[in-house]
């Protein structure tokens, strides 16, 4: 089918709980349990910054994803705004980068899943646990909301328990040194000397560094290699003036290398970190195909859970930065964990770790998803194979009895024409699910078409993109090698920011401001990516842009065959 024009659309089952529940899922995942850790080794004390910097970024991004996806309700997310606003390559080029990326982001999420559910049994664990939510998707995504609903609900009392263990367990806050975490102000050990600790000091106030020999220096690249003891400083040594013994000058100056004056690059780096951990607002967007009264609800939706994860970020960063301050958190490994211990509540340990598990499984939930209807949209304009298009209907409730209002079957208020008009100034483009001329008409059909007359469930991108999964979960461990995705995510934000620039206000444009600063500020902040990430990111996007030459090449039409 061409000129974009959806033959058939998905069941519009998810209302605004839903919705928000499945950004959530995606926003409030694994990063969270251990974001904060590379974002403090980057930005240091000003790690507030960092997170206020990213959560401009955030809203720039979800007020252009919002209104455009208020505009074309359809699956596909920034694939199919940026093919209609800018031309069919950039929207293909986004496309490409999300499922190529997120694809990846699926089975090191999996895999990030395993490992903290029994790292011995890790790959084994995240293949089931990717076939287990699959098989789910299958039945419907009214049954994936309700899964991510109670993932949710686990994951933020976790975090409420750990935020509440922090704040009523606070360290003292003189300029002294904490009697709980042994550290200063800044969050350094108070103390670095050549003597080793005896018993009684407790693991969160030792930073751990091997003995060097007597008369030599420490390189400026040193790091902590041993944790079994510790330099410290007499209580007449002091860091700064002297005496001290050789090298341990040297030592300091490159562990708090960042922390006390990170610059302007450190807090865009710490910012980027923390952008990528709750960037799954846009996971709404994707699925707008399949949320009731879409020019309403996607907006709203947006803005609540990104309120909502904004707001958990924030006291989760307080509670990390007030418990280990910031040069104990860039070098924790358990960011959360440690929390919790240094707060005095060692026993919670556990119990974050199982937060953790359960959030990385409902980022998965939510990866798989949003992977899954890019395909279903790419497929439609075949720029993938066209029988990946292919929905399966949803079958309707036996005896014919009416579902429960609210109930997994529930349509009601689903059609576009029920009299629930969209967001102010947003009209939804001719050709779009959510008006009366779009796929599902607006004669009545479309509530039949809705409970197994057609419309249903993209299972067959669903099971493609599952099988994908599990065969490089197969074959690789990518969660060390996934750095491209970071550098696709903000090349598919950048996409989209640039396609709600075009939209006029009787279209729902959204203030040139914030799309243009959220153009801009993705531009920067994919600068500040490590170089690796940044190479690879261009990679892919290089090996998707040539796949498109071929395939549209100008002097024989496409190479598939396909108008």
């Amino acid at each position: 089918m061409g000129g974009g024009d959806v033959a058939e659309g998905l069941a519009r089952r998810l209302g605004t709980a839903d919705a928000v529940f499945v950004g959530l899922s995606a926003m409030i995942g694994a990063g969270i349990f251990a974001a904060f850790a590379p974002a403090a080794g980057a930005a240091g004390a000003w790690l507030p910054v960092s997170l206020a910097l990213a959560a401009v970024v955030a809203y720039c991004n979800a007020t252009s994803s919002a209104r455009l996806a208020a505009r074309y309700p359809e699956s596909g997310g920034t694939y199919v705004y940026g093919r209609r606003r800018l031309g069919p390559f950039w929207g293909y080029l986004a496309g490409w980068g999300f499922t190529v990326g997120k694809t990846a982001s699926c089975a090191a999420m999996a895999l990030t899943f395993g490992a903290y559910v029994a790292p011995d049994l890790a790959r084994p664990l995240a293949i089931a646990a990717v076939i287990a939510l699959t098989a789910l998707n299958l039945f419907g995504v009214q049954r994936s909301a309700t899964a991510a609903r109670v993932m949710v609900a686990f994951v933020l009392v976790i975090l409420a328990t750990v935020v509440g263990a922090a704040f009523l367990n606070q360290p003292p806050t003189s300029t002294g040194t904490s009697a709980q975490t042994g550290q200063t102000a800044i969050g350094m050990p108070d103390r670095i000397g050549p003597s080793v600790t005896g018993a009684g000091t407790s693991d969160q106030a030792d930073r751990t560094v091997a003995p060097e020999p007597a008369g030599e220096t420490l390189p400026s690249n040193a790091r902590i290699i041993d944790k079994e003891q510790i330099i410290e400083l007499s209580d007449l040594d002091d860091p700064l003036s002297g005496p001290i013994p050789d090298g341990t000058r040297e030592l300091i100056a490159a562990l708090t290398a960042g922390v006390a004056d990170p610059g302007v690059w450190g807090v865009l780096q710490g910012a980027g970190l923390l952008f990528f951990a709750f960037a799954g607002y846009a996971r709404i967007a994707t699925m707008g195909e399949e949320v009731r009264d879409p020019g309403r609800t996607i907006p709203r939706a947006i803005q609540i859970a990104l309120g909502i994860t904004l707001l958990v970020y924030a006291l989760v960063a307080a509670a990390a930065l007030t418990q280990l301050g910031p040069w104990s958190l860039a070098h924790s490994t358990a960011p959360l964990a440690d929390v919790v211990d240094a707060a005095g509540a060692a026993w919670l340990r556990p119990v974050v770790g199982a937060g953790a598990a359960v959030a990385a499984l409902g980022a998965l939930l939510a990866l798989l998803l949003g992977v899954s209807r890019t395909v279903l949209a790419m497929a439609r304009e075949r720029d993938l194979p066209p029988a990946l298009a292919a929905l399966s209907p949803i079958r309707p409730r036996e005896g014919g009895a009416s579902p429960t209002p609210g109930s997994p079957d529930d349509t009601s208020g689903d059609s576009p024409a029920s009299g629930t008009p969209p967001v102010p100034g947003v009209t939804p483009a001719p050709g779009s699910s959510a008006g009366p001329d779009g796929p599902q008409g607006a004669s009545g059909d479309s509530r039949v078409a809705r409970q197994g007359g057609g419309a249903g469930v993209p299972r067959r991108a669903e099971v493609v993109v599952g099988v994908a999964v599990v065969g490089l979960l197969v074959v690789a461990d990518l969660r060390g090698a996934i750095g491209f995705s970071s550098f696709g995510v903000l090349v598919y934000y950048a996409i989209a920011n640039a396609s709600a620039l075009t939209l006029a206000r009787d279209e729902g444009a959204p203030p040139k401001v914030v799309s243009g600063l959220g153009l801009v500020l993705c531009l920067g902040l994919a600068a500040t990516l490590p170089a690796q990430s940044v190479i690879a990111g261009l990679a892919v996007f290089a090996v998707g842009a040539a796949v498109w030459a071929v395939r549209h090449r100008p002097w024989g039409g496409r190479a598939d065959g396909l108008s």
